[in-house]
């Protein structure tokens, strides 16, 4: 797509969302889509759909330091509408964010709902994927690996499944103090090695200070996803105004766009999800 006429605000399609400039105001504009069978199980309570569709959208604004306006749906009519109003609703209304509208459609197949999420700029210049810097310090919010676990049927973690948060307050704190931010929706290990593509920079993770929700399954925490943290970088001898764990540090660019305990990885494969 890259290929495509691309606006100046699209980034080069190198970030999460498209930052267009209005006069005195600069607007974030991001869309997710979530497909049966690939995000959500096709007996899957629709109404925790609906929240994780808002929360997926709005995180993906947090990273922007953005503060959501509203949303555009794109909605598949089928079996559990009502559900899925339900929770669109309380999503809404948890994150104070409103709709604006969108489009309805009937389709036979596999259940299809995209959301566009328009948040405004709290800080400028708008931080990127690419703005980190040689020396820099790499930390991220939460504890990773309570979407795995619930998704595999944990109790006390069905609920960061089910209806995960989006940092908005944190990612208005942080936007004036990051060098580069992004969210962690397909893994903490593919989404720094993209952080460090994007920035042109090689990255070094400890994968010991990641927070992780057990222990025994580190491994598995830094490459499931869906978690909806925040992963950035500040200048050294800085500390982030909100609760974030050092993890790591920027390096100059070599031979592996990111290292996890020194070991080089050298591709994204196995890294996270992807949608290929």
């Amino acid at each position: 797509m890259r290929g495509l006429p691309l606006h100046a605000g699209a980034r080069r399609l190198d970030d999460d969302c498209a930052v267009l400039e209005f006069g005195s105001e600069t607007l974030i504009l991001n869309h997710d889509t979530m497909a049966e069978g690939t995000h959500f199980r096709a007996d899957a309570d629709m109404a925790d759909v609906a929240w994780k569709l808002v929360a997926s959208n709005l995180s993906d604004l947090a990273a922007k330091g953005a503060e959501p306006i509203g949303v555009l749906l794109g909605h598949c009519l089928g079996d559990g509408d009502e559900q899925f109003l339900n929770g669109l609703s309380e999503a809404l209304h948890t994150f104070n964010t409103r709709l604006l509208g969108g489009d309805t459609v009937k389709a036979p197949g596999a259940n299809v709902v995209g959301l566009t999420a328009i948040g405004r700029a709290t800080h400028t210049p708008v931080p990127s994927r690419c703005g980190a810097q040689i020396g820099d310090e790499v930390y991220v919010t939460g504890t990773l690996g309570r979407a795995m676990l619930g998704f595999e049927g944990a109790s006390e973690h069905l609920g960061a499944f089910h209806r995960p948060n989006a940092r908005l307050a944190e990612g208005r704190a942080l936007a004036p103090v990051v060098t580069a931010m992004m969210d962690v929706s397909h893994g903490l290990l593919l989404d720094a090695f993209r952080l460090a593509e994007a920035s042109g920079v090689s990255i070094a993770l400890e994968g010991e200070a990641v927070p992780v929700a057990s222990t025994e399954r580190r491994a598995d925490a830094l490459r499931w996803g869906d978690d909806y943290e925040l992963l950035f970088t500040m200048p050294v001898g800085k500390n982030p105004p909100v609760d974030a764990a050092k993890i790591g540090e920027v390096l100059s660019k070599g031979f592996a766009p990111l290292t996890l305990d020194g070991h080089p990885l050298v591709n994204a494969q196995g890294l996270g999800f992807e949608h290929r």
